[in-house]
Formats: C-alpha cells, structure tokens, sequence
C-alpha cells in the first residue's frame, strides 16, 4: 500500500483515480488546486503524487518544482489533456517519476503507480543503507565546533554537496583538514566510491610520480610489474593531496594537465587513461608565498583553489575544546574500553588555556593518554600531564623595538605632517597588519574580521580606506 495524493481540478478525473486506487488498496487523499497539494505534500508523508499540469492558481509542473526544491521526498507523475512535446520535456527535466496524457488507461496507472511507490521504498531504503554505510565505515568523520569558523566550513561542505569543484583546504597541522576532505567526500554523488588519501610529503621525490599515475612494467629500475597509481584507484571517488606544498615542481606541471584534460597516463606508457577522481588538495603552508617564492606553480594553485576552505587553529576557537573533550572521550571510552564519566572543571579549564602547537590531533591524544592512564574515572589536572607551554615568540620586544625606530624617525622628520604621532604610528601598523591577516586566513575576510576584533564591515571599510585590494571571491 501507498499513500497517494491526486491532484486534479476536474472532480470527475479526481472521483476516478482515487475510486481505481483505492480499489488497489492504496491510501489516496485529493486536491483540487495546486496550491492545496503543495500544502499537502509539504506538510504530509505521501510515496506517490499525480499532478495534473493544469490547475487554478498553480501549475502542476510550478508544484513539482517546489517539491523539489523543499527537497519533500515523493515520486511525482504529471498528467495532461495537452499532449505537447513542451510539457513533455520540462515534467521530465523538473525530476517528474512518468507523464501520462488524457485519457489514459487505469490499468495502466495502477501499475505506474505501484512502480513508484517500490521506487520510494528503494530511495528509502538507498538512503538508510548510505547512512548505516557512513557510519559504519568513516566513524572518524564527525568534525566538532560550535564557533562561526567552523559553522562557515560545514556550510561550505554543504554547498559542496552536489558538486565536483576541486577543493583547497589550507591549515596548521592537526587541525582537521583529512577530516573535512572525508566529510565532503561523504556527503558528495560519490560517497559510494574510495576515498583515497596521498600525502606528497611522505612520498620520495622519485617515486611521487608512480604513486600518482602508475607505471608500467620497466618502465624504471626496479619497475618489476604494472602498478595502478592513486588516480585510477580513486575512480569514481576522491582523490586526497595531503600536504600538496611539497610536491616537486616538475610534478607539478602533470598535476596541471591530469586537472585541465581530466587524463593521464601511466609512467612508461603512452595509452591515455581518463581521470575520474575529485581532487581535494590540503596544505600546512601558505600556498600564496610559496608561489611568490617560485616554489609552487601559480597556474596549478588557481586551478586547486577552485573552493578555497581555511581551517582555525584549536586556539583560536577555544569555545569549541569542551566539546571536544566530550567527543574524544566518548570515543576514547568505545574504541579502547576506558571508563571515563567526566572531568574536572579545573582540569577543563587548563585544556581550554593549552596553547595547543598540534591543534586537534594534539588535544585527541593527550585525552586518550590521561584515560587510558588515569587511575579514576574523572580525569583531573594531574591525569593530564600536559608539558610546559613553550612560550610564544617575543613579539611584544620585537614590536616595541620597531616602534622605538619607527617613533623616532617620525619624531625627527621634519616633513611630518602635523603632531598627530599616534594617528601616524597607527597607520603605520595597521595596514601591514590586516594583509598579514589576510594573508595567514587565505583571503577570509570573516575569519580575519574575528582575529582583529572587529566586525566584517568594518573590516571592508578599512580595506577601502587603506587601498588595500579585496580578495576575488573572499568572504
């Protein structure tokens, strides 16, 4: 049995099709507008829709396009009296199941009908299977946060969901960046494909090449058998360039031409094979000043920075380590069989205040030492023998050595315009300032407004006072 809405502005159509389904033993309910469907459909639990295309104040194809941008989860069957090539066309290009035309047989839409209704069973049951799959198989891709960085990265991936736009992911180690590559992964057309993870850093320079595309045997020294590369094993998935910074750059170059003719082929052969990967690249260094030092193409580095994500360091969303802390230990409490029911606030307190140089991955492992170590139940300060803060670098000392040399130069130059040595001095520092910001944010106009305390129009204003250029496609 199905639950059916028909739609329909002639009773008599209506009368019909739900006696006929009825009769089949489906659930039918009626509209006569389509306004009224819309409603139902939207606030209802229907397997299966007949929409006649026209109806007072609301076509039935204008109801199907709002089914599918709420995303309301039931097959739709368009019927018409006009039997044009048009309705045709735009029923099926607005995700209609079939199109049936006036008059029509009620076998034949019993049948059509009961095809639909196992057809919502199976994306039903498609969809409970894909999550089971996720969850079953990426447990680690949960990524935490509560601070507006991190809520602006999920809806990144969000809008990434039905996309293949090359991705480029830059933050500090241990932030996380294989997590979200994974989390776009999962929830991207391809979450049923491997998700295949290179790190160009870990590789030797001589053998990048063939972990990328493959080689054929002979190809080189040692080259004994044919060997698939990561490219062809992440067909149909994702591949993952860790650490991207660190390819050679005569690799480089390859990787540009496998990103603009989506083909390549393997070392020692010249048979062209076709790139079916999404590429998501990650790196730890800034890609901007590896270009201006020529150690990073320029052409290859717009082409990766299709969508550029930039990832916080831990300490500067220090409002999500409570969180994360009941994260890691819940899991720490699965995975290894600790018994872990809480912890200090004093002890949480100093997780909060760890400069935290190895960022998530450094929090993750200092909480799975102190429960598998700790001989109670509630972790406490000396449960997580954290090591001596190294202290920052002397930028206090350093600053003020510069201002000492920068005030004195402004007090002794006579071309100074008017006393306001305060006004000058801020100046001075602000613009480099801000595109230092800019530039350790990748262009992330919201993320650098929150590092300098203030708001992002502010920061706008201050971009165009201070002439300094707004990043293409910065947010």
């Amino acid at each position: 049995m199905a639950r059916v809405l028909v739609a329909d502005d002639e009773e008599s159509i209506r009368l019909v099709l739900s006696t006929a389904l009825g009769q089949a033993g489906h659930d039918v309910s009626i509209a006569a507008t389509g306004g009224e469907a819309l409603a139902l459909l939207i606030g209802g639990n229907f397997d299966v829709a007949i929409l006649d295309v026209r109806m007072p104040d609301m076509s039935g194809l204008d109801v199907l396009a709002r089914v599918r941008e709420t995303e309301t989860p039931v097959i739709v069957i368009v019927i018409t009296a006009q039997n044009t090539m048009a309705n045709a066309i735009e029923a099926m290009k607005r995700g209609a199941f079939n199109y049936l035309t006036k008059p029509f047989d009620l076998d034949e839409v019993r049948t059509l009908v009961t095809r639909a209704s196992e057809m919502h069973k199976l994306k039903d049951t498609v969809g409970r299977i894909r999550t089971e799959v996720v969850g079953r198989y990426e447990p680690g891709v949960t990524l935490i946060g509560t601070s507006t960085a991190m809520q602006e990265i999920f809806k990144t991936i969000g809008r990434l969901a039905n996309s293949d736009a090359t991705v480029l992911i830059e933050g500090e180690s241990g932030t996380g960046k294989e997590l979200i590559a994974r989390a776009i992964h999962v929830h991207s057309p391809r979450w049923s494909g491997p998700f295949v993870a290179l790190n160009c850093s870990a590789i030797p320079r001589d053998l990048l090449e063939s972990e990328l595309f493959g080689h054929e045997r002979g190809a080189f020294t040692g080259a004994s058998e044919r060997r698939v590369g990561r490219f062809e094993t992440a067909g149909g998935g994702t591949l993952f360039l860790d650490e991207v910074g660190d390819m050679p750059i005569e690799l480089q170059v390859k990787l540009l031409r496998v990103l603009q003719e989506r083909e390549f082929s393997r070392v020692g052969s010249t048979t062209v094979i076709k790139a079916d990967a999404r590429i998501i690249a990650a790196t730890n260094q800034g890609l901007e000043r590896a270009v201006r030092e020529g150690r990073f193409r320029e052409d290859l580095y717009f082409r990766l920075k299709v969508v550029p994500i930039a990832v916080p360091p831990l300490r500067e969303r220090r409002g999500d380590i409570p969180q994360l802390i009941r994260h890691f230990l819940a899991k720490t409490n699965s995975e290894m069989g600790t018994d872990i029911s809480g912890i200090t606030s004093e002890a949480e307190a100093l997780l909060v205040r760890h400069p935290w140089q190895g960022n998530v991955r450094e929090l993750e492992n200092t909480l799975v030492r102190a429960a598998v170590l700790a001989p109670g139940q509630t972790l406490t300060e000396a449960d997580l023998q954290l090591p001596e803060a190294t202290p920052p670098p002397a930028l206090a000392g350093s600053l003020a050595e510069t201002l000492r040399s920068a005030v004195a130069a402004l007090v002794n130059d006579p071309n100074r315009p008017g006393k306001e040595l305060h006004a000058a001095v801020v100046a001075a520092v602000e613009r480099p300032l801000i595109e230092l910001v800019l530039e350790q944010t990748g262009g992330n106009q919201l993320r650098a407004a929150d590092l300098l305390g203030i708001n992002r129009n502010t920061l706008r204003k201050k971009l165009t006072a201070l002439g300094i250029p707004i990043p293409r496609g910065s947010v």
